[in-house]
């Protein structure tokens, strides 16, 4: 049984434009570019069938779902609840953000710090707790609304704030991570849940923002660190075929070739300043294809981000895996962080030298810089739940399609926690659903 989720924030409104505080406030308004942007997105989703759409009932959101709507053939009755209403900020509503920082200085330094511990007192003497809050109102929607729809598929449009708590509840992150993804106007995001809310769910994509004519997210103003773009290696016989490879250095596939020129053309546009690989063949020759329009750009390869060593499981096909270690497999695919491969890895070996590669390239990079990192399913996903601020244990949240770019922003600087702006995105090899490969790892 799988919910699937295309969950999409609003089109640009007034309020952004103008960089005011929203909240509640039903004050602010799709701009032009904001009808155009939700426009896209029904574009974007015509293929998709929906059973069910939710969306805010603030207006900004409201119309944004009654656009993308009106660009689909037979789409459900759109139903609002208050369940998705963006975060409530009441003090700062309809202030500009220069404001806020001047009348809140100690607040607003709060918000981008430690925004679980924000506290507003009201006029009135009671008190919000913003993001606790929102967190709260993203639990009850989850728990109300996933029960309904056990194997359909639905759509829901809301806002910054809530998308995120929405994300952040499914994967188990904390109030205290609320600032860790990045949530664009009209970005998509494709969750997959397995059953009901507390039940493993797997984010396919996040924050894409191909459809709307911009190739990957725009920096934060005033960024301070560098941005990496993590790829994973086109697809490989193995891939298609679902055999475990690990550490048996299989070659692109004629098809990975064709993914990892598609990823090439994707980020032909892109800034990139230098480019890591893992150094199997297979990250390696993806990341060659992706620099042939960046020639001047050296590849550096690293031996901590080869893949998983699977030991006696390599070359071997799910089947054949279950009758040699019966169990394990189920083991791996629930709990993966206490499995140990026979001969071979346990996932916190791959965590540790996968951060530390990570780290290494993020501490040598320059103020603004741009780096292409090329590795593998298993390195990918340990780095983006590090990134995200999980355990080994989340390992199975994050999917990894072949010729995948996600991009993560460090933002305030290499010594700061990075910014997740975008994830597995896939649209470059055909559409808003990740249709790679399943394979092995």
């Amino acid at each position: 049984m799988t919910t699937r989720v295309i969950l999409v924030r609003h089109g640009e409104s007034s309020y952004n434009v103008e960089k005011r505080a929203q909240g509640h406030c039903d004050l602010s308004t799709l701009t032009e570019k904001g009808e155009k942007m939700a426009a896209q997105v029904a574009t974007a989703l015509k293929d998709l069938k929906f059973d069910a759409v939710y969306s805010s009932p603030l207006q900004r959101a409201k119309r944004t779902a009654e656009i993308i709507l009106d660009g689909l053939d037979n789409p459900p009755a759109l139903q609002t609840t208050d369940d998705l209403k963006e975060i409530n900020i009441l003090l700062w509503e309809g202030m500009l953000f220069t404001e806020v920082e001047e009348k809140y200085p100690e607040m607003y330094a709060h918000w981008h710090s430690e925004p679980h511990k924000v506290k507003m007192t009201l006029p009135d003497g009671s008190e919000l707790a913003p993001v606790l809050d929102l967190y709260e109102q993203a639990e009850r929607f989850w728990r109300s609304t996933l029960s309904q729809h056990q194997n359909q598929t639905i759509l829901i449009v809301a806002h910054s704030g809530i998308n995120r708590a929405l994300i952040n509840t499914a994967i188990g992150l904390e109030p205290a991570d609320y600032q860790r993804f990045h949530i664009s106007n009209c970005g998509i995001s494709v969750l997959n849940f397995s059953g009901d809310f507390g039940d493993q769910v797997q984010i396919e994509s996040m924050n894409v923002t191909s459809h709307l004519g911009e190739t990957i997210p725009k920096p934060r103003p005033n960024q301070k660190g560098a941005r990496l773009l993590l790829v994973r290696h086109g697809e490989t016989e193995w891939n298609r075929r679902g055999q475990f490879q690990g550490q048996i250095d299989v070659p692109l596939n004629d098809n990975g070739r064709v993914q990892a020129s598609q990823a090439a053309e994707f980020l032909k546009s892109v800034q990139i300043d230098s480019a890591v690989s893992s150094s199997m063949s297979r990250p390696k020759e993806t990341a060659e294809i992706i620099l042939k329009y960046h020639p001047e750009i050296e590849l550096k390869l690293r031996d901590d981000l080869r893949e998983i060593s699977h030991g006696l499981w390599e070359g071997k096909f799910e089947s054949e895996i279950e009758a040699s270690y019966p169990g394990l497999l189920h083991q791996w695919q629930s709990k993966p962080e206490t499995v140990q491969m026979p001969e071979g890895e346990n996932l916190q070996d791959v965590w540790d030298r996968a951060v530390k590669g990570w780290n290494a390239i993020v501490r040598s990079a320059k103020p603004g810089e741009t780096i292409l990192v090329v590795a593998h399913d298993a390195i990918n996903k340990a780095i983006l739940c590090y990134v995200a601020g999980l355990t080994p244990a989340a390992f199975w949240n994050f999917k990894q399609g072949n010729g995948a770019v996600s991009v993560v922003d460090y933002v305030k600087g290499s010594d700061a926690p990075p910014m997740l702006m975008a994830m597995n995105i896939t649209t470059h090899l055909g559409g808003v659903l990740d249709k790679t490969a399943a394979g092995a790892l």
